[in-house]
Parts: structure tokens; C-alpha cells; sequence
């Protein structure tokens, strides 16, 4: 029965009902009909729906509607405002707009004693516990605040540029704030000096005229050759100094012995890792397995640094250690999440000495599955360092005066070990987005020399491969002991996402036959079939939008992109705190010593945890990204006017974003300059099309640009479109005919047609203005 209140028009329970029955499928024109709804109650139809949408109860899009998206149950927002009774109203601080449509938002319970901690206001920024809402009025969620990780801002981070008179201006560092200066008056300088990294307070703002501030901090000049990563740091508030408590720990602390540990120093075991790596904190070794029963296995080691031996929970290291949540790396410095000595010494599984570690002896069988394994704790002794080349080129004959000993009882092994176990990777058949990651190259001042794509090799998914069985093996054992940990886990992706990529890829002609539960193999199975194209890059980046981003999380419900049903990060411990979580789980269950998980640690506070490093490694991805978008600036500053080869990496309505194939920069073409007919948006097809001529920009299109600004200090490009576009296929037919010269000519696109040079001349001019830098293409989705 169809629930209407008094004046016969359905009350809210029963649109939303129809609504989640029907999910992303009905509009006004559907629930008019279901309702049987007139003309004349359609207005009172569509001010219900937006009343349902600014509550966050349904999601509107375009002319659908649906339900929005589930929110975890513990979650970072932002305190946006207050209800009509002057309760605190919250949106999750992570939300795609343009995939999801509007936030939904989360109605803050307040106790009459609020613990610690927990007294908020709005521009807060909170960590939540939230939940569905019953009410059938107001927000769709209702949440408790667990702790307010910062206050509204205040304080801004920026350069300080003098001028002739005395004082100066404040040019913000963040993009959002790229065209907001502040006035720093000569007395409120506090010395600061042209260049300088300061920090200011806002002490007044009005409606027109720059607002004012007041130097708190210098942190140092923009010239000095580590400046550029020092501003990500500052912006987001990344720790860098250790608390005294916490240096004088580690300083304390003593080399591990065989006291209650197993002795392994004569098993050969090796790191293998980046040439420029500074810890070592994994080692492996393989063996054929001398088991009758299992003719064609191995025995497979992997020991990795008990850096759980030394930092204790409730100690100062591991009250640093948790705020820090993970080390950072940028291109000229790294911030460890442990202090030098603990990391890069005690931790460090460096050649010839003596190291404590956390090890699993993992049996593999012929087939490449892992039969069984067993934890140890152990003190060992690494037989060599290596790096990756090193350790492929031995392999491919070409060894060195340090691997020459080692190939043919050590690394052939390994590699033997590695084939056998690929067979059941390979069967797995994980999610097959290998994309390169670009990596920058510095020059002895800190300046950019060159940026390269390192070579994945054999070396790189050997050590990959196993490392995946020791998480795996880590999540099961715990499991199997019913003791709480934190999960690795990635969703699937949602209906919707999976619904916009299979639009998109019937402009392309591509089948995509969703039948029964979603795999990775099905998106493996598009990928194959147009590897070797040029669309292959458009629709790889497609795929990797429509995947969700990886997380911690108190509560299994497995990893996507690995295709497994559990997994857990044991491998890196020193520079992972999630992983130092699983090492103590680990000694708590077999009974191993110091250093255990105290019986204190729920699911729910290991819950807050997760949360926790989850933000504090979004925090140092985007501090990542932003220094290596800042440094390619800086790079590029001096080339204005200069033309480049490029991929259409992201589009909006705002315009077109290009990643640049010398450098892997992104910047940004304003849709203003495009030329002078207006361009639609086309959502489903990810471009950019023109009402008049029809000429189509899309994701993936490989154009030529201009470089026409750059702004090191926000670390934006702005570009000037030299290619023309092509025209967008009136139908499906017509793109059909495009198709069936594609398959005649497979490394040729329909897109690769001769450019008329007077269309191309005509898109060539841009119109003055400020650029800004937006997110472009998004970086990895998932990660192990």
C-alpha cells in the first residue's frame, strides 16, 4: 500500500522507499506515475525531493534521483553550520561532488558533558562515529564526535613579499587561496624578509580591501633548496620534530638478542629494495620445499623488522609514532613516523648485524597457493643489500662482484619461488591496473633535473608477491586467534560508478556484461581486449576513476583489487603504523614476548585508529602530490611559451586537464579559452563538446599546449589548447562506422584524423586570466 498523508500526496517513507527500490533508475516523471500524481502536484513533488536531497536522505542527479551513497561508520568531517535549533550540522570531509553529487549531511550529537576534546564548532574539523538516521525528518545521519582534529583556520600558510614602503603582501601557498593576498603591515612583519615561509594570522577582514595579518612564524626562505616540501608540510600540519620524551626513548634503546627469540642469523636472507632506500625493513629468502609431499613447492621467508620490540604501546614513541600515522616521502626529504635511530638503525635490516625481526615461514605448493605457515620471532642477520636492477640483472646474466655469490643459492631460488607463486596470482587474477608511477630526480640544489619512469621488473613484483602472502598469512593467523586487528580493505565499486563506466563505454563500442557478483576480472577482461590501442590509456583512466580508494578499517570486508577475502599490512612496520598494530596482535596470539597488544585494544578503538591512519595517509598522498606539483612549477617557470605533447587527463565544466608526457604535469585549459562557441559538458562521454561544430575534447585525447603561466609557490600550470577537436559522433551508428575502421587499423584510433590547420589556429587563443590548478587526473585509487 502506497502511504499518503492527509491531503492524499505519498509522505516521504514512501517516495524514499520507491526511491531504493528503484536505485538511480526514477526521476519526477517515474514517481509522479507511481503515485499517480497530477500536473498540478508536481510542484509540491519536487520541493519534497529537494527538501530529501539538502538532508542528504536522496541523491539528486541530473534528472534522477537516488540514494546516496553509505557512509562508514566512523568518518573525518567538516562542521559546516547549524540547523533552525542550533545543532551542529556536519558533511564527510572527503566527497566527490562530481561523482556523487551533493554530501549528505550528518546531524552532531552533543552529551550534556562532552568528554575532552570533543567541544566543537563550526569550520571544525571532527572524527566521527555516525549512523543512519530514524527520524524521518532532518539529516539522513546522525553522528558523535570522537575527537576534533582541528580547529576552524585561522592562520594561514604563504610567502611573504616586501614592498618598498615597508610591510608586505602574504601570497597564499594553498591553491584555494592562490588569489586571496593579505596585508602585513611593517609592524606586524616580525622581520620576516622577501621570500620568506611564514605563517600569518588573520586579524582582520572586511568586505572589500585585502584583509590584514600578523606574522606568527618564519619558517625559512622559498629559495632554500628544501623549501618546497617544507610548505606541504606546514599546510597540512605534517609533524616533524619528535617530542624530547620520544628522542630520549629511542635514544635508549638497546640492540636486540636471542633472549626468547629463535636463532635464523644462518639463514641467508636479503633486502631488496630502491637503490636510494635508507631503511630496510623487509628480507626474504626461498628454498625448494624437501617435503615428498610437496615435490615442486617452497619454503618461503619473510622476516621484517620487530620494530614492536621497541616501541611499546602507551610509550611517547608510540604516542608519535600515532600521529604521525605513517612516513611521508617526498623528493628531497623523508619524515619517518619513527625517530632515525629506531628506523634507520635498530629497525634497519643492514648486512652483517645482528637485527630482531618478526618472520613467516610460508609453505607453498606446486600450484602456487599457500599450504600452511608458522610466526617466529627471531634474530637474523642479512646476507646483502640489493637493489632491483641489481637483482634482475643478475638473474638476466649480468652479475656483479656482490650478487655473483649469491645467484645461484640465494636469488634463483627466489626466482623459482616467484614463478610458482605467479601461477596463483595469476589465477587470482587481481586487479590489473599497473600504471607508471613517475619518479623526480633532483639536482644538487634541490631543483628538478629530470623525471623518469622507472622499469618494472620481475625484482619489483617478486618482492610485491611476497609481501601479499605475508599480509595475507598475518590477517588469517589473527583471525584464526580471534584477536582484533586492522584490516587492509578495498571495496568494489559502486553501482553507480559501474553504471557510468559501462555508459561510457558503450560511446566507445566496448561490451562491458555485468552478470552475477562483481570481480576484478571483468574490468581485467575490458583492459585486454583494447590493450595495444589508443584508447587504451582513456579507458584505463576510466576504470581507475570508477574503483574506490583503499583504507584501515576494524571490520573485514575484504580487498577488491587483490581479489582476497582478507588482508592486513604486516611488511612495514617502521613506516606504517597500521602495521605495527598487527606486529603486537601477532606477539599478543602466539605468546611471543614484550611488546603485545594490550587486552584494552577493541574493535572499536582499534576502529578510531583505523580511521585515524587512513586520514593521516590521504594527509601525506596529497603532500606527496602537492610538493611534486610545486617542484615541476618551479621546473617549468622559465618555459612560458613553450609547447608540449600531452593526454587529456581530467574534464569538468571548468575545462580540460592535461598531463604533460615529458614531466607527468598537470595543469589546466579554462573552458574560456577553448575558442568562442560555448561547450557542454557531456558527462557520460567525459568531455567537453561544442555546440556549433560539434568538435569533441574527451579524457585520454593526446593534444598539443602552450604553457602560458605557472605559479610555483601553488604549484599550477595553466595551458593554451594548440589541437583542434574532433568531431563528436552524431549517434551510435555513426560511431559504429568510426569503429569498424578502428578494428580494420588497431593502432589507430577514429580520433587520429588529418587537423584542418584553420580550426586549429582558431583554437589557439586564450583570454587573460588567473589559472588555477585543480586535481586533474586522480591518483591511484586502490593500493595494497
Amino acid at each position: 500500500m502506497k502511504r499518503k498523508n492527509d491531503r492524499g500526496f505519498p509522505d516521504r517513507n514512501a517516495i524514499v522507499a520507491f526511491i531504493k527500490a528503484n536505485h538511480g533508475k526514477v526521476g519526477t516523471r517515474e514517481i509522479a506515475r507511481e503515485f499517480g500524481l497530477k500536473n498540478a502536484d508536481r510542484v509540491e513533488l519536487k520541493r519534497m525531493l529537494r527538501e530529501l536531497a539538502d538532508d542528504g536522505i536522496i541523491k539528486k542527479k541530473r534528472h534522477k534521483v537516488s540514494e546516496p551513497e553509505s557512509l562508514p561508520p566512523t568518518l573525518l568531517a567538516d562542521i559546516t553550520g547549524r540547523d533552525s535549533d542550533g545543532e551542529l550540522i556536519a558533511s564527510p570531509a572527503e566527497w566527490d561532488e562530481v561523482e556523487s553529487g551533493e554530501p549528505p549531511k550528518i546531524l552532531i550529537e552533543m552529551p550534556r558533558r562532552p568528554k575532552p576534546g570533543t567541544a566543537a564548532g563550526v569550520g571544525d574539523r571532527a572524527l566521527l562515529r555516525v549512523e543512519r538516521s530514524d527520524e524521518e525528518e532532518g539529516p539522513a545521519y546522525r553522528g558523535r564526535i570522537i575527537k576534533v582534529i582541528d580547529k576552524a583556520k585561522s592562520r594561514i600558510l604563504g610567502v611573504f613579499r616586501s614592498l618598498p614602503e615597508g610591510g608586505g603582501r602574504l601570497i597564499p601557498v594553498d591553491k584555494k587561496f592562490a588569489d586571496r593576498e593579505l596585508n602585513i603591515a611593517k609592524t606586524e612583519t616580525q622581520g620576516a624578509e622577501d621570500g620568506d615561509l611564514v605563517s600569518v594570522d588573520i586579524v582582520r577582514s572586511r568586505g572589500f580591501g585585502l584583509a590584514s595579518g600578523r606574522v606568527k612564524e618564519k619558517l625559512g626562505s622559498v629559495k632554500s633548496e628544501k623549501a618546497i616540501s617544507l610548505i606541504a608540510i606546514y599546510a597540512h600540519d605534517i609533524p616533524l620534530q619528535f617530542t624530547p620524551a620520544a628522542e630520549r626513548e629511542a635514544e635508549a634503546a638497546e640492540p636486540a638478542n636471542l633472549k626468547g627469540r629463535e636463532d635464523w642469523r644462518d639463514v641467508p636472507l636479503v633486502t631488496i629494495d630502491p637503490p636510494d632506500a635508507k631503511d630496510h625493513d623487509d628480507a626474504v629468502h626461498a628454498q625448494p620445499d624437501d617435503d615428498p609431499n610437496n615435490k615442486g613447492g617452497f619454503i618461503v621467508n619473510v622476516a621484517i623488522a620487530d620494530v614492536s620490540f621497541y616501541v611499546r604501546p602507551g610509550t611517547a614513541l608510540d604516542r608519535d609514532g600515532l600521529d604521525r600515522g605513517n612516513s611521508v616521502y617526498f623528493p628531497d626529504r623523508v619524515v619517518p613516523m619513527l625517530p632515525e635511530r629506531i628506523s634507520n638503525n635498530l629497525c634497519s635490516l643492514v648486512p652483517g648485524e645482528p637485527r630482531g625481526a618478526l618472520a613467516v615461514r610460508m609453505v607453498i605448493g606446486p600450484d602456487g597457493r599457500k599450504r600452511s605457515h608458522t610466526f617466529h620471532r627471531i634474530l637474523m642477520r642479512s646476507a646483502a643489500k640489493l637493489h632491483y636492477a641489481q637483482a634482475q640483472a643478475a638473474i638476466d646474466g649480468r652479475p656483479d662482484d656482490t650478487t655473483g655469490p649469491l645467484l645461484d643459492p640465494i636469488l634463483k631460488p627466489l626466482y623459482a619461488a616467484y614463478a610458482c607463486v605467479k601461477r596463483a596470482r595469476d589465477e587470482r587474477d587481481p586487479l590489473n591496473l599497473d600504471l607508471p608511477e613517475r619518479k623526480i630526480l633532483l639536482k644538487s640544489d634541490g631543483t628538478v633535473d629530470r623525471v623518469v619512469v622507472p622499469e618494472r621488473l620481475d625484482a619489483h613484483k617478486l618482492i610485491e608477491e611476497f609481501m601479499i602472502l605475508a599480509n595475507v598469512a598475518a590477517a588469517e593467523m589473527l583471525e584464526k586467534k580471534s584477536l582484533p586487528l586492522i584490516y587492509r580493505v578495498h571495496d568494489e565499486p559502486t553501482l553507480e560508478k559501474v553504471h557510468a563506466l559501462q555508459e561510457f563505454l558503450e560511446t566507445l563500442d566496448v561490451p562491458f556484461a555485468k552478470a552475477g557478483a562483481l570481480r576484478p576480472t571483468l574490468f581485467n577482461r575490458v583492459l585486454a581486449q583494447l590493450e595495444g590501442h589508443d584508447y587504451y590509456p582513456l579507458v584505463s583512466e576510466v576504470v581507475l576513476r570508477a574503483q574506490a580508494q583503499a583504507e584501515y578499517s576494524s571490520e573485514n570486508y575484504g580487498h577488491f583489487g587483490l581479489n582476497l577475502r582478507r588482508y592486513a599490512h604486516f611488511t612495514s612496520p617502521i613506516r606504517r603504523y597500521a602495521d605495527l598494530v598487527v606486529h603486537r596482535a601477532l606477539v599478543r596470539a602466539l605468546g611471543l614476548g614484550e611488546g603485545a597488544l594490550p587486552d584494552s585494544e577493541t574493535p572499536e578503538t582499534l576502529g578510531e585508529v583505523a580511521a585515524h591512519i587512513s586520514l593521516t595517509e590521504r594527509r601525506a598522498m596529497k603532500a606527496e602530490r602537492e610538493t611534486v606539483d610545486r617542484l615541476i612549477a618551479h621546473h617549468l617557470a622559465d618555459r612560458i611559451g613553450a609547447t608540449f605533447q600531452g593526454r587529456v587527463s581530467g574534464v569538468t565544466r571548468a575545462g580540460l586537464f592535461v598531463k604533460l608526457s615529458e614531466t607527468g604535469a598537470d595543469g589546466l585549459i579554462p573552458i574560456r579559452s577553448l575558442g568562442t562557441e560555448y561547450f557542454n559538458y557531456d558527462e557520460s562521454r567525459h568531455a567537453l563538446v561544442g555546440t556549433r561544430s560539434g568538435a569533441m575534447h574527451q579524457l585520454g585525447d593526446v593534444v598539443d599546449v602552450r604553457l602560458i603561466e605557472a605559479a610555483p609557490v601553488a604549484g599550477a600550470l595553466r595551458f593554451e589548447l594548440l589541437s583542434a577537436g574532433e568531431s563528436a559522433p552524431r549517434s551510435r551508428r555513426d560511431f559504429r562506422s568510426q569503429r569498424k575502421s578502428f578494428k580494420a587499423h588497431p593502432g589507430r584510433s577514429p580520433k587520429q584524423k588529418k587537423r584542418r590547420p584553420e580550426k586549429q589556429k582558431k583554437s589557439g587563443k586564450a583570454k587573460k586570466g588567473q589559472g588555477k590548478k585543480g586535481k586533474g587526473a586522480k591518483g591511484k585509487a586502490w593500493t595494497q
